[in-house]
């Protein structure tokens, strides 16, 4: 945005790449993940396979909301930046960012509460087993794996629905503190 200028064939192609990663079911995520990270670069069922197949998962969602969000920012503001003797950077990371930084948070918000609840990707990355981890490269559960477990064995539902429980008040947690950093910075904006 700051630096492309419209019509930028090369952006034109990330967006189309962007979008399309994005319609890709996660089970497809999850396969990659499972061939690329676990059988050819040899991790294994670890937590360093299954975080690195969530983030490629999610990028395409942070990239989009992050585009969106630069977009939004009103082209007056960078002008009245520049007018008043500012640089690019400058203007890039005092104006544009900190207007933009509540849309992006938004984003990486969304991502965050797309990857707690996933298990189809993380199941052939990440493994199940019920331990805790010891380090990078070793295996272990998400909630949303251990409550999808739990409940396909049939003898611990009730161990399934406490798990629920737990993972809707993480993720209630988790929008509260978004809310509240949203909130401080869209204050310190205003402020300025």
């Amino acid at each position: 945005m700051e630096y492309a200028k419209k019509g930028n064939k090369i952006v034109e192609i990330i967006r189309i790449a962007t979008e399309t990663l994005s319609g890709i079911p996660s089970i497809v995520y999850g396969l990659f993940g499972m061939l690329f990270f676990v059988i050819k670069l040899n991790f294994k069922y670890s937590l360093l396979a299954g975080a690195l197949t969530a983030a490629i998962m999610v990028l395409p969602l942070i990239i989009r909301t992050t585009e969106e969000a630069l977009l939004s920012v009103d082209n007056s503001l960078r002008e009245a930046s520049f007018a008043l003797g500012a640089g690019k950077l400058r203007t890039i990371f005092r104006v544009v960012l900190s207007v933009a930084m509540p849309g992006i948070l938004s984003g990486i918000i969304l991502s965050i509460g797309r990857i707690v609840g996933e298990t189809a990707a993380l199941i052939f990355t990440l493994g199940t087993a019920t331990k805790i981890p010891k380090g990078l490269f070793s295996s272990g559960r998400t909630l949303a794996l251990h409550m999808y477990v739990l409940s396909t064995e049939g003898l611990h539902v009730k161990e399934s629905y406490a798990t629920g429980v737990v993972l809707l008040i993480v993720v209630l947690i988790i929008n509260g503190l978004s809310t509240l950093l949203s909130n401080k910075l869209t204050k310190g904006n205003e402020n300025e």
